[in-house]
């Protein structure tokens, strides 16, 4: 167990200082770094409570995982992020109960967890709220990775998987896993009486694993959005109140749809709504809504059907070229994306609709 906390506390540093050493250090990549200087310190402390006490003392490093978590993914997921001090208040459960501990030297021990003696009524709270932070925190940041998912197409015409943010929701459900299973180690402990530390092994293996991911893939995730209006956001979700006349919405799909068969502006990989409201002077809450509920589609559809209509022709009239090299010369900037969407509109592969073509001719 010792040997897991001086591996957790010397990878934890480490990445922190990768994270501190980036190009370009963003509000998201400032939280992790702090984030994972805390889990550091955490691993710290119980190889010095092996070395002080001979075992751990209760550890809340769930606590602050917890709210660490949707901190982080708001921050990554929101261009409007701001990271005020009113926020430090969600890590007042966690550094409570740490403190706290230190000072009554509770010890981790899941079997005697239940045990009626003077600190039983801090265990109970520690507990409740363990409870209350992994629900809340955990529904919280679903709730804001779900939403970030739906806001892509709507954003973005080339979906790359550092937008996606994949990895997160895989932590969400490893993490609640993890908890789910926790329970059952915990209540194992509990009715067998087990006489080794079950609970503190597991937890800091699993700890130590979520900082080899949080590491990993946060070196690697860069900015996503870098200029979200709230206030825009909230009139694009709510089109009952839109300003919006008719007539305007009309104009707007007129001047959408003469831009795309002239200019064709979706050759370009990176196409995005910020490019395309600049270009057309029109505000990205009012293409949204125009997309949405005029043309009936979100942005990434949008796009990509014009590009897949262009891909269509090319495979008919550009025989000598490869599937691939049409792909991104029609604005698929991958082989992988380019399949996909065409197949979703289609129903076929590239290949398939040029045999297909190729027969009828």
């Amino acid at each position: 167990m010792e040997t897991i906390a001086w591996i957790g506390f010397s990878q934890g540093l480490f990445a922190a200082i990768l994270m501190l050493a980036k190009r370009e250090v963003s509000i998201s990549d400032k939280i992790l770094t702090a984030w994972l200087i805390l889990l550091a310190i955490e691993f710290l402390t119980c190889a010095i409570d092996y070395r002080t006490y001979g075992v751990p003392l209760l550890s809340s490093s769930f606590l602050l995982f917890n709210p660490a978590f949707y901190l982080y993914s708001s921050s990554l997921v929101g261009g409007a992020f701001k990271l005020k001090p009113l926020q430090l208040l969600h890590l007042i459960p966690f550094l409570f109960l740490e403190i706290f501990a230190y000072v009554i030297k509770e010890p981790y021990s899941i079997r005697n967890f239940f045990d009626s003696n003077a600190n039983l009524w801090f265990r109970y709270a520690f507990s409740v709220a363990s409870v209350i932070s992994w629900v809340a925190y955990n529904w919280a940041t679903f709730n804001v990775l779900i939403r970030h998912r739906k806001r892509l197409v709507n954003e973005f015409s080339t979906i790359e998987s550092n937008k996606r943010v994949g990895w997160l929701l895989f932590i969400v459900v490893f993490y609640n896993m993890f908890c789910l299973a926790s329970i059952v180690v915990a209540a194992s402990a509990i009715i067998f009486r087990l006489n080794f530390p079950v609970s503190p092994v597991y937890n800091y293996s699993a700890l130590l694993l979520m900082v080899y991911i949080l590491g990993f893939y946060g070196l690697r995730q860069g900015t996503i959005f870098t200029d979200k209006n709230p206030d825009e956001e909230e009139v694009k979700e709510k089109y009952i109140h839109s300003m919006l006349t008719d007539v305007r919405k009309n104009e707007i799909g007129r001047m959408l749809n003469e831009y795309f068969s002239k200019k064709r502006p979706y050759l370009n990989p990176e196409l995005n709504m910020n490019m395309l409201s600049s270009a057309l002077n029109v505000p990205k809450y009012q293409l949204t809504e125009v997309l949405n509920t005029l043309i009936k589609k979100n942005f990434f559809q949008y796009v990509n059907e014009y590009r897949v209509e262009t891909v269509k022709k090319m495979l008919v009239i550009k025989t000598e070229y490869s599937i691939e090299a049409i792909g991104y010369e029609c604005g698929f900037n991958s082989k992988s994306s380019f399949f996909t969407v065409f197949k979703n509109i289609t129903g076929l592969t590239p290949l398939q609709y040029r045999q297909t073509m190729n027969l009828e001719f």
